[in-house]
C-alpha cells in the first residue's frame, strides 16, 4: 500500500514538473512584420499586405481567402443546428 502510494505520488510529481517545465506559447519571437491574429481581429486594416506581388500570388491569396471564408461559414452553420 505505502510503495503504491508513494509510486503514484512520485508519479503526480514527475506530471506536475514536466507540465510546468514546458512552455506554453511560442518558443520564439514572430519573425519581423509579422502581427498576431489578435492584433488584426482588432484592427483588420493593419493586417492588410500592401507591398506588391509575384506573378500568381494575389490571386493565390484572393482564392485561398474565399475558400477559408467558405469553410468558417460552413462551420457556423454546422454549429447553429445544436
Amino acid at each position: 500500500m505505502r510503495k503504491g502510494l508513494r509510486m503514484s505520488g512520485l508519479v503526480g510529481l514527475v506530471c506536475l514538473l514536466t507540465a510546468c517545465g514546458s512552455p506554453s506559447g511560442p518558443t520564439a519571437p514572430p519573425a519581423a512584420g509579422v502581427t498576431s491574429s489578435a492584433a488584426c481581429r482588432w484592427d483588420p486594416q493593419s493586417c492588410m499586405y500592401e507591398g506588391s506581388y509575384e506573378p500568381g500570388e494575389k490571386e493565390f491569396a484572393e482564392q485561398r481567402a474565399k475558400d477559408l471564408n467558405r469553410a468558417a461559414a460552413r462551420k457556423l452553420r454546422r454549429a447553429s443546428w445544436w
